[in-house]
């Protein structure tokens, strides 16, 4: 156990050390639909596929696009995700339509799973002999693929900023990240009023997502000036705007505001990585298909307790900023406020305390896959071998939920 705790802080302190050589870059931003046509009319692309959320495409949101594509004479696909844990057979079947029209860019209307498949559609394009399982873990790709535009329609996930995508086998109900520098949009659309439409608790969820990258990214060994900056910077958001924007979803300026948080939050991350709440939530997204944001949000609160005093003055800082303690607080004081804080926002949202799926024959399998993801590459305030993440599952397990 100490040769194995020493191996993953060596690995971790690699990256770190290395954080200010990586080829990390942030897309370029748009911040309305009708710029999309003009840049791609510029660059010479005549034909693209476009990967939308299935249900945000029922509501509309993409008809402007069509639109504007049709009007400039640009060929486009549809491929609608369907699921919320987009699988390897998605990718696949969007690839092959990719193929079809001969397209020379990926465009992305919806989530964090539209998104997903996109950026390993992409990746597929660049690796046509390497197939997705293949390309799990840290750079597994390493090609340039095609020019991918990325259009939110939730503040959540901030896959628009990342070089990372999750992706699960069917088979094995496994969903493992892929990392890789090659998925990061080059583009990326931030329109609040694509946002206007979500219904409250899927504005919750996909809140609670955001905030869970910024302290995930920001508790971690492996932060700098910068990333500690946008993960202050999407915090401080969340506390002002997710109650008004859950309670009123037509602000346009709370819809804004949780659309730069998301985005500060993705750009965060996808530097200096998150930890455990995700690495059980992709075991618990694989196995039983809960929504990513959902379980983020049940986890959270759970694991920052777990984490206790290695987390309590970065927690404290982040209570400052937000304005939930007045000046003066004490650390413990403040960091148990930010806490609380999340524990309050899950039960008004009816988000439960618990995981009422889990299953105890389960446990062993996810706990394997959640080690495997977070060790040694996530540069967690404390390590948890294999035997403790078991426990968190079965405490996730035992609670009861909000009523």
């Amino acid at each position: 156990y100490i040769v194995h705790r020493l191996f993953c802080r060596s690995v971790q302190l690699v990256f770190r050390a290395a954080l200010p050589i990586l080829p990390y870059r942030q897309p370029q931003l748009l911040n309305n639909l009708s710029e999309i046509a003009p840049l791609l009319h510029q660059k010479g692309i005549r034909s693209i596929l476009l990967v939308a959320d299935a249900g945000v495409r029922q509501l509309g949101l993409t008809a402007a696009l069509e639109e504007s594509l049709l009007g400039d004479h640009i060929v486009f696909s549809v491929y609608e995700q369907r699921t919320p844990n987009p699988t390897i057979d998605d990718v696949e079947r969007a690839l092959s339509q990719y193929h079809l029209t001969h397209a020379k860019a990926i465009v992305v209307v919806g989530g964090g799973s539209a998104m997903d498949c996109a950026k390993v559609v992409g990746a597929r394009v660049a690796r046509p002999k390497k197939p997705v399982a293949k390309m799990r873990g840290l750079l597994r790709v390493m090609r340039r693929t095609p020019l991918l535009i990325a259009i939110p329609t939730t503040a959540g996930t901030g896959s628009e900023a990342t070089l990372a995508a999750v992706i699960t086998d069917a088979k094995t109900h496994h969903k493992y990240p892929i990392n890789d520098f090659s998925l990061i949009p080059d583009y990326a659309v931030l329109d609040a009023s694509l946002t206007l439409g979500l219904p409250p608790q899927i504005t919750a969820t996909t809140g609670m997502d955001a905030l869970t990258h910024a302290i995930e990214s920001y508790i971690g060994r492996s932060t700098n000036k910068f990333t500690r900056a946008m993960a202050e910077d999407a915090v401080v958001r969340i506390v002002k705007y997710l109650r008004a924007a859950y309670d009123d979803g037509s602000s346009v300026e709370a819809r804004r505001q949780l659309l730069r948080a998301s985005y500060c939050a993705g750009v965060a991350f996808t530097r200096s990585y998150v930890g455990y709440v995700h690495g059980i939530a992709h075991s618990l997204g694989g196995q039983y298909g809960i929504a990513h944001g959902l379980a983020n949000a049940v986890i959270l609160p759970h694991m920052l307790r777990h984490y206790g005093a290695s987390v309590t003055g970065k927690l404290a800082i982040l209570a400052h900023k937000a304005s939930l303690v007045p000046p003066g607080t004490g650390e413990e004081e403040a960091a148990e406020r930010l806490i609380s804080w999340i524990e309050e926002m899950n039960r008004d949202f009816g988000i439960p305390k618990g995981i009422p799926q889990i299953r105890e024959e389960d446990i062993p399998q996810m706990a394997r896959h959640a080690s495997r993801e977070c060790n040694p590459l996530y540069p967690v305030p404390v390590l948890m071998n294999r035997q403790e993440l078991e426990a968190i599952y079965h405490e996730l397990m035992h609670k009861e939920e909000t009523r």
